[in-house]
């Protein structure tokens, strides 16, 4: 059954987090500093502290489509591994964008509609996030400019070709038709692009135009608490709890909107679940960043936000995993990361790839990169379990198909697909552009 509400883990919290500061005064960003960016209802939303948030009538019709979304076993991943762990996922891809980020796609684009706004302006890593916000606006007669990252832009044809379909207009980032998109490509021509870059293409835009406005698909509070859906749906389905729960990070808010119901029941005294969070190796936010105030985007466009952050110049490796290649964190993430609520590691990709193979050829559904580094650590974990013969629950998120993905697929299969060890220079660079 879909949940009526959802869920917003702020209050329940054991200190609430730093907030957003002005860069000009830093003093804490109000409702008027963001109204240029999001509409009112939305910006409610980011700063409130209401535990439950009904979700409208409009968005549950179109939630509909697809949700509630399956709870599997995967019993034949099970015993390709021998373990005697009980694996579950919770599968995101039946989505009409095939992830999870229509759960948050579908509000944001009725709370602008209902705003009167005409455009809404984003950016996309790999594309799930563009295709998301696309279908969205034309549930809701809007239209829909997306910047998608170059490297993504060139490795995914046909995610672009899908943001097209349901109506989107696609840019390749950095782009000429901005003028963060221009500085860049005046610095570097060749530049693959970042999810900070594009960040300030649609914010630059979405600011100079009076009836548009921003969507972003990750990283802020109110997308977090959109994503909800996935866990309070887990948490009825669940046979039995679960001991552990794994997800993949990028921004946030696949990982959050699995964790977060169960966290809940954890910091309640009523269960005793471990929390851990899979990063790239290529772009270590939690494991090798700073937990600092950052721009959430390269040019600076955007408030400080306090987060696990590798520096908003840096600009991570073309890895496939396009949907995690973002140089920062969630605030909400990293400030409960510091306070110990969760843990975090990381996973390079060809072994990711192995894991997603893997899944493939035992549970039929090939996933998208970004989950493969849940499903490697669920694999190690799984494999811990078989050495020690503990019965350990394990859910995880596969929060989408790699349907769009076989070219990375492919290239892995030919043993061309590198790992990228990320040198520390590189960071220490980055860290060295923080604001002061």
């Amino acid at each position: 059954m879909i949940p009526s509400n959802w869920y917003n883990i702020v209050p329940d919290l054991p200190a609430p987090p730093p907030p957003p500061l002005h860069p000009a005064t830093r003093e804490p960003v109000g409702p008027d500093d963001l109204a240029p960016l999001f509409p009112m209802e939305l910006i409610a939303q980011e700063v409130g502290v209401e535990r439950f948030v009904p979700i409208p009538q409009e968005v549950m019709e179109v939630y509909r489509l697809w949700r509630p979304t399956p709870l599997i076993r995967a019993r034949r991943l099970e015993r390709s591994l021998g373990t005697p762990a009980r694996i579950y996922y919770k599968y995101e891809g039946v989505s009409p964008a095939g992830s999870h980020k229509p759960n948050t796609a579908v509000p944001q684009a009725y709370y602008n509609a209902k705003e009167g706004v005409r455009l809404l302006t984003t950016e996309t890593g790999a594309g799930q996030w563009g295709s998301s916000l696309a279908f969205a606006c034309a549930q809701f007669d809007l239209e829909c400019q997306v910047w998608m990252v170059r490297a993504s832009y060139d490795q995914k044809p046909y995610r672009r070709s899908l943001m097209q379909v349901y109506g989107a207009t696609v840019h390749a980032s950095p782009s000429p038709v901005t003028g963060a998109g221009s500085k860049i490509l005046a610095e570097d021509p060749a530049s693959p692009g970042s999810l900070g870059i594009a960040i300030s293409e649609a914010v630059e835009v979405a600011a100079a135009t009076p009836d548009a406005r921003y969507a972003l698909g990750s990283v802020l509070n109110h997308v977090l608490m959109h994503q909800t859906v996935i866990g309070e749906e887990a948490m009825e389905q669940l046979p039995e709890l679960p001991d552990l729960v794994i997800g993949c990070t990028g921004g946030g808010s696949n990982f959050a909107g699995l964790m977060f119901p169960f966290l809940r029941e954890k910091l309640a005294g009523r269960i005793d679940t471990v929390f851990r969070a899979v990063e790239p190796a290529a772009c270590p936010s939690f494991t090798r960043g700073v937990y600092a105030y950052d721009f959430g985007d390269t040019a600076g466009l955007t408030p400080l936000l306090k987060m696990h952050t590798l520096g908003h110049s840096f600009v991570p490796d073309p890895i496939h995993a396009g949907g995690l290649r973002y140089h920062g964190m969630s605030p909400l993430l990293s400030h409960m990361y510091d306070l110990g609520l969760f843990e975090a590691v990381t996973r390079a990709q060809s072994e990711c790839f192995e894991a997603g193979v893997r899944f493939a050829r035992t549970e039929g559904i090939v996933p998208a990169p970004e989950p493969t580094h849940a499903l490697a650590e669920t694999i190690a974990e799984a494999l811990r379990c078989k050495e020690s013969g503990e019965e350990k629950v394990i859910l995880t998120a596969l929060c989408g198909h790699g349907h769009f993905d076989l070219a990375a697929y492919d290239r892995h299969l030919s043993g061309a697909l590198e790992d990228y060890t990320l040198p520390q220079e590189r960071i220490d660079q980055a860290l060295s552009e923080l604001p002061t």
